[in-house]
């Protein structure tokens, strides 16, 4: 059985990362179409549409810096649509957008990768290091908390004339100092829609806090099962060990034999 470095480990939560970040992207653009988004909503969505096209601009550059054959990433394995669905728009090209469809091709490479033995390693590699994913998963989850749910109340308050949320940065604001418990009280919402999602920002966020003092916990005062995992992972370096000690003492008796064939002959 092959062993799992830690590259591995990083390459498996960074595929991961990239295939959230894929999906969300595609939500976006999405939600860039709909009809009855306002344009406050609509220009944060694009801040956001924009971000994500620089972290995919980094991921083409690493994967092509990375690749053996560079000419066979970017055309064989189809780089070049990377690419494409990489090139932000700042505003400035709207049709840019278009290119937002060639993230279709990552999605696909990407969950090819999780499929069959690759996703059981997968698996194995989350159970292994459940405590580097469980940080993994709360930063991306609080990413994504704080993200829609400013595009949200962002969306609801804007039909209401009382609302007090009006910019993509207030909306922002407002979802950071809900999401961290921090309640300033400077921007609320008003709508009925708006105060659902703080409801559910407020509890998601009571969650993600509890999730990070625990994290640091872990990381600053080792537990009992903690000093158990090296164990566990020393399992199968137990069990090659004792495979080389029966080939070694092989070894030794056909070594033993060879000069008494010798003297025979």
């Amino acid at each position: 059985m092959e062993r799992r470095t830690p590259a591995d480990t990083q390459s498996n939560a960074y595929e991961l990362f990239i295939l959230v970040l894929t999906v969300y992207s595609l939500l976006i653009m999405v939600a860039l179409v709909l009809p009855d988004i306002s344009a406050s909503t609509r220009q944060l969505l694009g801040v956001y549409d924009n971000g994500i096209c620089l972290v995919f601009l980094g991921d083409f550059t690493l994967r092509l810096v990375r690749a053996p054959s560079k000419r066979t990433y970017f055309f064989a394995e189809r780089g070049w649509l990377d690419l494409l669905g990489s090139i932000p728009s700042f505003g400035f090209f709207r049709f840019s957008a278009l290119f937002r469809l060639a993230r279709l091709s990552r999605l696909a490479r990407i969950t090819r990768l999780f499929r069959g033995q690759r996703k059981n390693e997968i698996v194995r590699d989350i159970v292994s290091n459940r405590g580097q994913y469980a940080g993994f998963v709360t930063f991306l989850t609080a990413f994504l908390v704080l993200s829609i749910s400013s595009v949200l109340v962002l969306q609801l308050e804007s039909s209401s004339p009382d609302a007090n949320i009006t910019t993509g940065g207030d909306s922002l604001w407002w979802s950071a100092v809900t999401l961290t418990t921090v309640g300033y009280g400077d921007y609320y919402p008003v709508t009925g829609g708006g105060r659902i999602v703080a409801s559910v920002v407020m509890l998601v966020g009571v969650g993600i806090i509890a999730s990070l003092a625990s994290i640091l916990a872990r990381i600053m005062v080792p537990t009992d099962d903690d000093a158990d995992l090296p164990a566990v992972a020393d399992t199968e370096v137990a069990r090659q060990l004792e495979e080389l000690r029966r080939e070694v003492a092989l070894l030794r008796q056909e070594l033993g034999r060879r000069p008494t064939d010798q003297e025979g002959a």
